[in-house]
């Protein structure tokens, strides 16, 4: 059953903004320079993972100052659920990744179980290098491999249920302008 208009406006309302829209620009932007000075010069096969890397994506590519193959692919553990379940693939990645440079986008770093999986489905299909780009990072001792970590990071966020900027409530507000957490999640 979705939520009521209502209630999806009473959690954005008692949610607590963890990241304001200008930090979040703020972090888009270094995040840009970092992976245009990483490569640029390597051709790369850029993929958004959606839905919650649209947003970042949407960002990322008018900040890139280089030539980049952008595409998507659609791999998802939650189901506008709040907790994490089994990886679907919804789409798997078409492109011809053999010896090219991945470069995968997404909203967040939870665990890592979708962006490892999503990196090694892209190495297995003979991309020579995979690197990974999220605006989030959360911040606890879950990591699916331990120090696990982003190529690109936008922003380290406390440990909580989180919203915004392509992360969502139960399939709403990845449109919130900043990042935000659920009270009492």
């Amino acid at each position: 059953m979705t939520d009521s208009v209502d209630e999806l406006n009473q959690v954005i309302a008692e949610a607590d903004c963890l990241v304001s829209e200008q930090q979040v620009y703020q972090a888009i932007d270094t995040m840009a320079e970092e992976i245009t000075a990483a490569l640029r010069d390597s051709n790369p096969l850029l993929f958004c993972v959606m839905n919650g890397g649209l947003i970042l994506t949407g960002q990322l590519l008018p900040r890139l100052k280089f030539p980049v193959q952008a595409e998507y692919l659609h791999a998802t553990r939650y189901r506008q659920e709040t907790t994490g379940g089994i990886l679907e693939w919804k789409l798997r990645p078409e492109a011809d990744m053999k010896d090219r440079t991945v470069l995968i986008v997404d909203d967040i770093l939870d665990e890592g179980t979708t962006l490892n999986a999503i990196a090694d489905y892209c190495l297995a299909h003979g991309a020579e290098r995979v690197l990974t780009a999220v605006l989030v990072d959360k911040q606890h001792d879950r990591k699916a491999k331990p120090g696990l970590k982003a190529d690109f990071t936008g922003l380290e966020v406390e440990d909580r249920f989180l919203f915004g900027f392509g992360m969502d409530y139960k399939g709403y507000w990845r449109n919130a302008p900043g990042i935000y957490a659920v009270k009492g999640l």
